[in-house]
């Protein structure tokens, strides 16, 4: 038992050297990528679109409660409530717009950038593969990392451009 234990002691250092690690930065090589900028284009289209619907639905409600308050004075108290319960509901309406032009952009994000974050990840797959790496980490999340550590980042943008 024990020329066992000292055997596997003996080779620990030999297997541990044999491990190669690397790290990457994805957030530079999403920066790098075209598909990205393009993404952030159409994300920043719809909601310059979201934004100008709202301002013009804020609008509208701004004109009718001026003008509410300019003739409440000569409004039965029935037409008072009407309207008072029309500029609530437009209030309403608007948050609620608002609520769902977040959705809807969240959702769009995620859409755009899902086969975005998966060609990115196929592609350190294959640098790893390619490199016999163990582990390749991102860049900044590690608490310490040796000096036999490798950074792949352009090693994977340059695996992105061979994959179009």
């Amino acid at each position: 038992m024990k020329k066992l234990f000292l055997m596997l002691m003996l080779c620990a250092p030999m297997v541990m050297s044999a491990q190669k690690f690397g790290k990457v930065n994805t957030q530079a090589v999403m920066q790098a990528m075209p598909e990205v900028a393009k993404a952030n284009g159409d994300l920043q289209a719809l909601q310059k679109q979201y934004e100008n619907d709202l301002k013009s639905m804020q609008d509208e409600l701004t004109r009718k409660s001026q003008e509410y308050d300019k003739t409440k004075a000569t409004m039965n108290a029935t037409k008072q409530q009407e309207t008072e319960t029309e500029l609530q509901t437009m209030y309403q309406k608007i948050q609620q717009t608002y609520q769902d032009n977040q959705q809807t952009l969240s959702k769009k994000s995620n859409e755009l950038m899902e086969p975005i974050i998966t060609k990115i990840r196929n592609a350190i797959q294959a640098v790893g593969k390619a490199g016999a790496y163990t582990s390749i980490f991102e860049d900044g999340s590690i608490l310490y990392l040796g000096d036999t550590v490798k950074d792949l980042t352009a090693d994977v943008k340059t695996q992105l451009t061979k994959m179009k």
